[in-house]
């Protein structure tokens, strides 16, 4: 899972974009914010979760062979029994969908799995969800030739080589909905890292948005805030990464129960990585002095707690 570092590194960063003299609205900004924060690991992902694919597609070709030839075969029975065009139909259906993914997952092969380029990173994105859609797509139209097959009991017999062909490719697509989709197949212990990668992507975005969200929620308070500890204060004479720095930092200490100490050393650490020489003192100066004052009204209110 992500760790609180990761959270209010990414909570800054938005905060700062979000607040940029001409930025964007924070709702517009989510999710572009977003792909791009989580693009590396997004990329380790897909490719790691396509190896895994391309693993359990061994032997694909084999039995999509076996397929079409067994169709081919199957022409003959349709000519005897025109009443069941729309099996055939469904059957010519099938076939397009299985050369669509064969000729979808031969372009995944081929496109570059380690280049940083930021055009080939879509490009492969992209073209694994187009895999998956195809997958997805194919699975229910053979589902629907086996249902559709039942209203033919005169024909299902001779079918029925096509069908186990159908069937044999259906597991193959089983497998794949689990690399897909591993949250939904917790006892596939082989599918442990995708899953877990995926859940911290999926985590890092939930906690950080929830941490956004409240601290965008309190702004009018927090610069109220800030503006009774920093002379003269107004939000634009402030760098914008101080000032995201100081707006998170003081929504912890006057909202959550985290520990001031732990607040303002995570503050320093932010300010080191993403402000100026000045930022580090800048920063501690402002949130002891909020941190403080947050205390002695606590303690006026409670006086025996």
């Amino acid at each position: 899972m992500p760790s609180r570092r990761q959270i209010r590194e990414a909570a800054v960063q938005f905060l700062y974009c979000a607040d940029l003299e001409g930025g964007a609205n924070p709702s517009e900004l989510r999710e572009p914010f977003w792909e791009f924060i989580t693009e590396s690991d997004r990329r380790r992902l897909q490719v790691a979760t396509f190896r895994t694919a391309q693993h359990l597609a061994i032997g694909r070709e084999d039995r999509l062979a076996e397929f079409v030839d067994r169709q081919r075969k199957t022409n003959p029975v349709f000519a005897a029994y025109p009443e069941a065009e729309k099996l055939k139909l469904a059957l010519a259906r099938i076939a397009k969908l299985e050369s669509a993914w064969s000729t979808n997952f031969a372009s995944l092969e081929r496109l570059p799995k380690d280049d940083d380029d930021d055009t080939v990173a879509h490009r492969f994105g992209k073209a694994l969800h187009d895999f998956f859609a195809i997958d997805r797509d194919l699975a229910g139209e053979r589902a629907a030739f086996i249902l559709a097959l039942q209203d033919f009991p005169a024909i299902k017999g001779r079918l029925e080589a096509v069908t186990a062909s159908i069937r044999r490719l259906q597991r193959i697509s089983d497998r794949l909905r689990t690399v897909e989709e591993p949250e939904k197949f917790p006892e596939q212990g082989d599918l442990r890292k995708i899953r877990e990668s995926k859940a911290e992507i999926n985590e890092l975005r939930e906690q950080a948005d929830k941490l956004i969200n409240s601290t965008l929620a309190h702004k009018p308070e927090i610069d109220a805030k800030l503006a009774e500890v920093i002379e003269n204060f107004a939000p634009e004479r402030i760098d914008p990464v101080d000032r995201a720095i100081l707006r998170l930092g003081s929504f912890e200490l006057l909202h959550t129960n985290t520990p001031p100490k732990v607040v303002l050393n995570e503050a320093i650490e932010l300010a080191k990585r993403y402000g100026t020489t000045d930022s580090r003192r800048f920063v501690n100066g402002i949130l002891d002095q909020i941190a403080t004052r947050a205390a002695k009204l606590e303690k006026s209110e409670n006086p025996d707690s």
